[in-house]
Formats: C-alpha cells, structure tokens, sequence
C-alpha cells in the first residue's frame, strides 16, 4: 500500500511518528542485505580542504552525517528530540551551581575499531586536539567554552568551563567532541583522506572516485557499546549529481531511501502520488537560509544598504515561488518553534517598502543603484537554490534601488573563496549543531564565529550571549535572546530568509524511516531496517 507518513511536533523539541493508513510497523529489523541511501551531498578532498571528516574540521550537515554513525560522542540527541542522553558516557552532569564544572563517566568496555580501550585520555586528548588545532571551518568554536580538560583516572573526565553554559551537554553531543583514537589522528594536524575510525555504531569504508567519495559504506561496529539499537548490518550511502538521478534510482529499487537535497517539484510530486511501493515521510525541520554580508566590503559596509535590502526583500513571495508551503518566511536567525524566537526583522521593517528603502539610503548619502553580487553554491542545499537567487534577483531590482548579479559555485570551491572574503553577499543554510537559541546566534555572532565576519558587536559577545548561557531554564534566558536577535535586525550582518521542512522517500519495505532524521537534520541509519511491503 502507499502512504505517506507524517513526523508531527507534539512540543517544540519533541518529534512524535503518525503513520496515515496501514501496513507494518517501523520498529525494523536487522539483517538483509544492505539499505541503499541516496543523498546529493558531495565529500570531496581538495588543497583548500584535505581534511573533509576530520572531526576537528567537519562542519556541515553531510560530513556530520558520516561521522555521527562512526565517531561516538560522550552525549547524543535522542531520536525523538529533548534534551540530550549520555552515549559514549554512563553518566554526565554539572556538579557545581553555577554550571562551569561538567563531569563524565565512560561506560565499560568501549573499544575503537582497532580494539584498543576508549579511556578519558582518549576523550581529553579528541577535545583538547580540536581547540588545538582551530580548523578554519570554526568547528572549535563549539567547544569554546572549554578552559580545561580534567582526567581522573581511566573512566572519568571533568570539562572546566570559562563561563556558565547551560548548553554545554549539547555540545558534547555535536562531532567536534567526539573520541578519536591518538593512534590514529594526529595531535597537532588534520588527517587528511576519507579514513575515519572510532568507537561508534559503524565501521566506514569509502569508495572514491577522483577525489571524492561516491559511496561510503557503513558496516554495524560488533563491539559498539552505547545507547543506540542498530537495526541493520550494513547501509551504503549513494552520492548522486543531482536529485533527479536520485530520484530515478529510487524508482528503480537501486536505492532504497533518498534524503538531502530533494526539490520542491519532486516533493510536490511525491506528496500527491508517491508511486508504487513508496512512501514519502514529512517532518518539521530547523533548518533555515539567509544572506550574509561581509561588513567591511565597500559595497555593503554602510549599514544604511543592508537595511534597505532587508526593506526590499519579500520573504512570503520568494517562499510561494520557490518552495511551496515546504518552508515558512523567517524573521529572525531563531527557527518559528525554537524557544527564544523573536520576529525581531518584522519588528523593525514591517511589509516589504520601496519607499523606506529609498529613504534609508537617501538618509546615508548612498547612490542608486546600488551595484551588489549575491553568491549562491550551486550543488549543496539542491537545485531551487537558483531559482531562489533569480526571485531575490528580480525582487531587488524591481526596486530601482539596486543592480544586482548572480552568481553560483560549486560547494568545494565556494567555502574556501567564502571563509577567505572573496564575497560581498552571500548565501548559506544553517542546519543546527543542537535545537537551543544560541545555536542560531553564537556562532554567526561570537568573536570566533564559523562565517569569519568582521562584524563584532560587543554587548552581544561580553555580556548578552554570556548571560543566555548562564540560564538553565531557557525560557528564562529569552530576555537577552531577543536582544541580540533586535540588535541582528538594526545591523543585519545576516539576512533571515526562511526556515523549511525535511523529507525522507522509501520504499515501503524499509522501516524505521520516521526517525531517519532527527530534528537537527541527523541522519540516523541505525534507525533504518527491512520489514514488510504494506
């Protein structure tokens, strides 16, 4: 039977599975031969990036996607969402009031794939080697809290923080802080290539083709010890060029699930006809997309432009045009349904308004038009991405105030030109480390921040996002989380566009595709297993 099945939010942060009409369970089962995975995201090594799934470097949602099925972390967010459970550890907690002390006991008998004991060492020598190094991605910044690492023993380790941080088990849980062995990644570099090994639900091997990966295949880890139930012995991960070859495999059985990046067309498609002996799965997402602006640019340093494309550019119109209702305007860098939220942009521009445009600029002596480059990766977040830059295109020029070009770039060459300054204007996506308000906030904002802008707001790096961190209950932090959201709407160093839903495609016989991704964008493969066509 077909179906589709719906991931309803029962709370915000919380995930629970609604199955529409019958046949079979998603409990899965092990077994069988492998589960093919189609995805369009691309692991290439390059001069600019050797290290693609180094831990101490990773910091996308498709190299996460690899490594959070072989490298365990301490903590890890559970499937249906909440607050994070320990994984490699036995147990975790703050052990003093003011959240600065973090202490973790392992689990017995952990083993990296060599066979060799996961020990405290090991988890200090993985976390002090990350901040170490600070890879250019800025992926050390999630860990920046950290002021020492404390050994006691074989199974216990104590994390000293700088400053409270109430997110901190979150952080634990995110690739940065997952155990290396020292035997096999270098304490003061990068291990470059496609190898990665560690203590986690699956063993990887890569297969390559020209410098990257077209297929990485995961085989179940008999000595994983953690909290996970794996539910398969082995799952292939299938890169495609394009999710209309993906597509197409899928149809043919060559693959059995396809996820990131599906097209608006092929989930409008899906939805009202999944075809025979496919099921399409619909689930709230955290993922949102933005315009970021290097602030020091000439084009774009007066803060009197970035205002008046945030005047300009209309959210509801680009998200009719584009994507349908699979995503939401976005008003602020926090998601709609996180805690915290603000609709800080709507606050302060309203509607979208030629007129205020023009007098913002016309107050800040700018002449019109104003010549500007909007960059977008042509072959990461899918294939609307374009259509998406050509609506923003014509939205700002049909203003008369701005002359605005496009310009797309592969993924493997846009980050490095983007990491170096080479853009004015740009576009990203942010799929977060962890669902909380800072995540949306720290790292585009903080003095060590992953987009490498100039832009520094000191209130918001001493005092405000400090302060959010020192709240437990993060209700009680949204006082100082809407401050520094309003004062991201006054400056606008980023541009909040939308926010979206996530989409997995199976064939009916595969099971456990509800929690194929959690509410993070995680893919969970060990969820994945064989059952019976309904």
């Amino acid at each position: 039977m077909n179906r589709k099945t719906l991931v309803l939010p029962a709370m915000a942060g919380l995930l629970a599975p609604v199955l529409a009409a019958c046949g079979g369970s998603d409990s899965g089962s092990s077994g069988g031969n492998a589960i093919a995975v189609g995805t369009t995201d691309r692991f290439t090594a390059t001069k600019d990036v050797p290290a693609p799934l180094d831990p101490a470097y990773a910091y996308d949602v498709g190299t996460w996607n690899v490594l959070r099925q072989t490298v365990q972390t301490l903590m890890i967010q559970p499937k249906g969402g909440g607050q994070p459970v320990p994984e490699a550890a036995q147990s975790c907690g703050f052990t003093d009031s003011g959240n600065e002390r973090y202490a973790c006991k392992l689990r017995d008998g952990l083993t990296f794939s060599d066979g060799s004991p996961v020990t405290a060492n090991a988890v200090k020598y993985s976390v002090d080697r990350a901040l170490a190094i600070q890879a250019d991605s800025g992926v050390a910044g999630l860990l920046s809290t950290i002021d020492t690492v404390e050994t006691q023993g074989d199974k216990e380790v104590v994390f000293h923080l700088k400053t409270s941080d109430a997110t901190f088990p979150y952080k634990l849980s995110t690739p940065v802080a997952g155990i290396v062995n020292p035997a096999d990644y270098p304490k003061d570099k990068l291990r470059e290539g496609f190898s990665v090994d560690g203590s986690g639900p699956y063993t990887l091997k890569a297969e390559t083709e020209g410098g990257s990966v077209s297929k990485a295949v995961f085989t179940k880890n008999p000595s994983y010890k953690g909290s996970l139930t794996v539910n398969n012995d082995k799952v292939e991960l299938v890169s495609f060029d394009n999710a209309d070859a993906m597509g197409a495999a899928l149809e043919k059985g060559d693959i059995d699930l396809m996820t990131r990046t599906m097209t608006p067309d092929q989930v409008k498609k899906l939805s009202a006809d999944p075809g025979k002996n496919i099921d399409l799965v619909e689930m709230p997402g955290l993922e949102i997309r933005y315009l970021a602006f290097n602030t020091s640019a000439p084009t774009v340093k007066t803060k009197a432009v970035r205002q008046a494309v945030a005047q300009v550019v209309d959210r509801a119109a680009l998200v009719s045009q584009v994507y349908g209702d699979q995503a939401e305007p976005l008003y602020s860098l926090v998601p709609a349904t996180v805690t915290g939220h603000s609709n800080s942009f709507f606050n302060t521009y309203g509607d979208p308004s030629t007129s205020k445009a023009k007098s913002l600029l016309d107050k800040a002596g700018i002449s019109t038009p104003v010549k500007l480059t909007l960059h977008y990766t042509t072959d990461h977040y899918g294939a609307a991405t374009k259509r998406e830059f050509e609506v923003l295109q014509q939205q700002l020029n049909a203003s008369g105030l701005f002359d605005v070009q496009i310009q797309g770039t592969a993924w493997d060459a846009f980050v490095p030109a983007q990491r170096k300054g080479s853009y004015d204007v740009w576009g990203m996506g942010w799929f977060p480390d962890f669902p909380d308000a800072d995540n949306y906030l720290a790292p585009f904002l903080d003095k060590d921040n992953f987009l490498k802008s100039p832009y520094h707001n000191s209130d918001i790096i001493n005092h405000l996002i400090p302060q959010s961190r020192r709240q437990a209950d993060r209700l009680a932090a949204s006082g100082s989380l809407t401050d520094i959201q309003d004062i991201v709407a006054d400056d606008v160093p980023v541009l909040p566009l939308w926010q979206g839903k996530q989409y997995v495609a199976a064939r009916d016989d595969v099971t456990g595709t509800a929690y194929a991704l959690n509410n993070t964008s995680t893919l969970q493969l060990w969820e994945l297993g064989r059952g019976v066509s309904g």
